[in-house]
């Protein structure tokens, strides 16, 4: 088990301040692999530092990107506002991957998305287009349909949903799978039975292994 050191940052993306929370393992001079990881509609930063916390402590860099001060946002409800304020925050991940790949304790050639509900719909979106991340974690999330017509490529994705979901339907979860299967890129899938739109305790833990089991794997290579 690592040390934890906890800091703030900050960095610019469409002229607005976006703030990174960063767990990341004692520096000593050693080149981490890097996780970002993007909340829901509801602005939950905490949720994301449960599976965030226990990567931190195996050796990953992980950064909780507050993506919502891009456009000034606490909190989305309706289909429409996500549509608007899509594109504003892809381009903050994308330079969120940029910022992140330039910290001295991270390896750029590691660096994979950890996505909640909405902020899983943005990591895929992400990742369809851009080459730097190469893995992406989906818990009760799915792929933007309208970025079909964008996407360059697709990356390991490890799906977990709840198969009584009744905000994100688990049919996103199987498309995605769909897609992955498509385009010969390796994915697992974990549909947890009678769970919903959010994961008990118990469940999470179960989700927080996975991730930790899957990002070992796909993130194992160091930076030449």
């Amino acid at each position: 088990m690592n040390r934890i050191v906890e800091s703030q940052l900050s960095f610019e993306s469409g002229g607005k301040a976006i703030r990174l929370d960063c767990y990341a393992p004692e520096n000593d001079g050693q080149r981490f692999p890097a996780i970002i990881g993007l909340h829901g509609s509801g602005g939950g930063y905490p949720l994301v530092m449960v599976p965030g916390r226990v990567l931190a402590a195996q050796g990953f860099a992980v950064y909780v990107l507050h993506y919502f001060n891009r456009t000034d946002t606490s909190w989305v409800s309706d289909r429409a506002t996500i549509l608007r304020h899509g594109p504003a925050w892809v381009k903050t991940v994308w330079d969120s991957v940029s910022f992140v790949g330039e910290q001295p304790h991270v390896d750029p050639e590691r660096i994979a998305l950890l996505g909640f509900s909405l902020g899983a719909y943005l990591s895929l979106a992400s990742a369809s287009i851009d080459p730097r991340i190469k893995a992406v974690v989906d818990f009760f999330g799915g792929f933007p349909k309208e970025m079909k017509l964008f996407m360059r490529r697709f990356c390991p994705v490890l799906i977990l949903h709840g198969e009584a979901d009744d905000t994100v339907p688990v049919s996103e979860a199987h498309y995605i799978a769909q897609l992955a299967e498509k385009k010969n890129v390796p994915y697992e899938l974990q549909i947890y039975p009678g769970a919903g739109h959010g994961f008990t305790p118990e469940i999470m833990a179960d989700a927080s292994q996975r991730t930790l089991n899957f990002l070992r794997k796909y993130l194992k290579q160091a930076a030449i």
